[in-house]
C-alpha cells in the first residue's frame, strides 16, 4: 500500500517561500532518491527566475506557506506605520535579528525588517548586507500583499512607501 504524504497545497497555487520570495507550484511528482521515492513540489520562484524542488514532508519545516487572507495584508500593512521599538545599533546583531525573522517568514515578521531596516537607513546608510536583506524583504512583502490584494505590485510600493512615512 503506498503511503504516500498529503499534499497541502496545488498546481498552480500561490505560496511563499520565506527569505526566497513569493512563488507557484507548477508540479507535484515522485522522484527517486536513495532507495525510495520523495514527492516534492516543483515550484518557481519569479523574482529569481529560479525552480526549485522540495520535499513535500519538508515544506513546513522550511516554513513554506500560502499567501496570506486579505485581512492578514491589510494587517501588515497598518502595522509599517505603527510605532516601533528602536532596534541595536550594531549591525551584525541587527542583521542576525532581522534574518532569522524573515527566515520565520510570517507577514507580520516580514513586515517588521521592512520597517526597522527602512527607518534605520533614515538615520544613516544601511551596510550593504543589511540593504540587500531590506531590499529581498520589501520584495517579498510587496509580491505577496500584491497577490492577496489582487493589486499591482506598483500600487502595493506606493502604500507601502507611503505608510513608512507617515
Amino acid at each position: 500500500m503506498d503511503k504516500s504524504p498529503t499534499t497541502t497545497y496545488k498546481v498552480g497555487q500561490r505560496i511563499v517561500y520565506p527569505s526566497q520570495g513569493v512563488g507557484r507550484i507548477q508540479d507535484i511528482k515522485e522522484k527517486a532518491f536513495k532507495d525510495s521515492k520523495i514527492l516534492y513540489y516543483t515550484i518557481y520562484l519569479e523574482f529569481s527566475d529560479m525552480t526549485v524542488m522540495v520535499p513535500v514532508d519538508k515544506a513546513d519545516a522550511l516554513g513554506i506557506r500560502a499567501i496570506v487572507p486579505k485581512v492578514e495584508a491589510e494587517n501588515a500593512l497598518a502595522f509599517i506605520s505603527e510605532e516601533y521599538a528602536p532596534i541595536p545599533t550594531d549591525w551584525k546583531l541587527r542583521y542576525q535579528m532581522n534574518l532569522d525573522l524573515l527566515k520565520k517568514g510570517s507577514v507580520l515578521d516580514i513586515a517588521s525588517v521592512v520597517r526597522s531596516l527602512y527607518h534605520r537607513s533614515k538615520i544613516k546608510e544601511l551596510p550593504i548586507l543589511e540593504r540587500k536583506l531590506y531590499d529581498s524583504a520589501l520584495n517579498i512583502l510587496q509580491d505577496e500583499i500584491s497577490f492577496s490584494l489582487g493589486k499591482t505590485k506598483e500600487e502595493i510600493a506606493e502604500l507601502i512607501r507611503a505608510r513608512l512615512e507617515a
